[in-house]
């Protein structure tokens, strides 16, 4: 037998759906049964009843902790939320030069800078116990860091954060100055808890790419990032509530909503890659903003039931129902969070579960590198006379 290296193909769908590529401790989505988990713990079950520090313990240390671990690993991370000394000077000119280009684009320079001002080393080449601790202070750090830039691009001076806050607390104090309400902040950490991870999406499968290779944990995080800039991708929840705004009064719904379906028109906040039931994100958070109530909520609650209907006329057999964007937008506005801020809000979520799927691929030597049929003209071709 030939110990030549097998180098056949194989056909997989576009984008690699439903392809397996590795193997995870982390999180399922099971889309056929409207269920996904993290660490074998219902994620909804996690977002109606426990904190985010918990959910995060859980990702990065492995299980849930109790009321002596939380109180420690809340020691732990409280004081990873200060901006490092030679990050803080630059933020004025990082916001000012990035102001056209995204909040994320601003996060990802700040957290490259405090990444290298820390010393922050290649996965490759950094203890498993390091890696954890690498972990730890860059998703401690996001919040202060996006809300910090934001400010600064509204003329406004950054808040030092407050360590008897929540990361959900927190996070709202320094982004408006003042203590918010209890109501909003569970609200935004139940919709923080419940966007931590969700199988090998875009970003997800990003930054794993990237800790294949043995890159620095940070320079993984900045990669999921840009991937969660795209519309398509993290990109949703603003433009989900922008239709709400084009839509008005339940009376235009109908008419707007064929419209754009007859166009072909993509209507952001419904239809999701996985789910082929009702997201139970989006189920859970429209009780979280029906427990606000409202004029909008009302609003979304009728349009997202006449575009079912319409969907389901005019595209039968299909199901599509609305995905965790939907009323993410909805919470968001109602707790007070400017729109331009909604999709750092879910990467300040997220980065939790990035962090933990960068532990994990850093634990597996084997660089990620797929192949690519080849479809231009065919080679080798005459070289033109220079």
């Amino acid at each position: 037998m030939s110990n030549t290296p097998s180098t056949t193909e194989i056909e997989v769908p576009r984008g690699l759906k439903g392809v397996v590529v590795t193997e995870t401790e982390l999180s399922d989505v099971r889309g056929l049964e409207g269920f996904y988990h993290y660490r074998q713990y219902s994620a909804i079950d996690l977002a109606e009843r426990r904190t985010l520090e918990d959910v995060w313990h859980l990702m990065l240390l492995g299980e849930l902790p109790d009321p002596a671990r939380r109180a420690a690993f809340l020691a732990r991370t409280a004081p990873l939320r200060r901006l490092p000394d030679a990050l803080r000077p630059l933020l004025p000119a990082l916001a000012a030069s990035t102001a056209h280009g995204g909040p994320l684009t601003a996060l990802g320079a700040a957290l490259s800078i405090a990444a290298a001002d820390r010393g922050i080393r290649p996965l490759y080449d950094t203890a498993p116990d390091q890696r954890v601790e690498d972990a730890l202070f860059a998703t401690a750090l996001v919040p202060t860091v996006l809300t910090a830039l934001h400010r600064l691009q509204n003329a406004q001076q950054p808040i030092e954060p407050r360590e008897d806050l929540g990361y959900a607390a927190n996070y709202l104090y320094m982004l408006t100055g003042d203590e918010p309400e209890p109501a909003k902040a569970r609200a935004i950490e139940q919709y923080l808890i419940s966007t931590v991870d969700h199988g090998f999406n875009a970003s997800t499968f990003t930054a794993r790419v990237i800790a294949s290779t043995g890159a620095d944990l940070v320079a993984c995080l900045v990669g999921g990032l840009g991937a969660l800039s795209g519309p398509l991708h993290g990109g949703a929840p603003s433009r989900a509530l922008d239709t709400l705004d084009a839509i008005g009064t339940p009376e235009r719904i109908d008419g707007w909503i064929r419209e754009r379906v007859l166009a072909g028109d993509r209507i952001m906040g419904f239809g999701h890659a996985v789910y082929r039931t009702e997201d139970p994100r989006s189920r859970m958070l429209r009780g979280v903003a029906q427990s606000f109530g409202g004029e909008l909520v009302d609003l979304a609650v009728q349009v997202e039931a006449q575009v079912e209907a319409i969907l389901a006329e005019l595209k039968p057999g299909r199901e599509l129902h609305t995905n965790v964007e939907f009323y993410a937008g909805v919470v968001m506005h109602l707790c007070g969070l400017p729109r331009e801020m909604f999709t750092p809000t879910f990467a300040a979520g997220r980065a939790i579960g990035w962090s933990a799927n960068i532990l994990e691929q850093a634990a597996d030597s084997k660089i990620i590198r797929p192949s690519a049929r080849y479809t231009g003209p065919a080679a080798p071709a005459p070289l033109p006379t220079a």
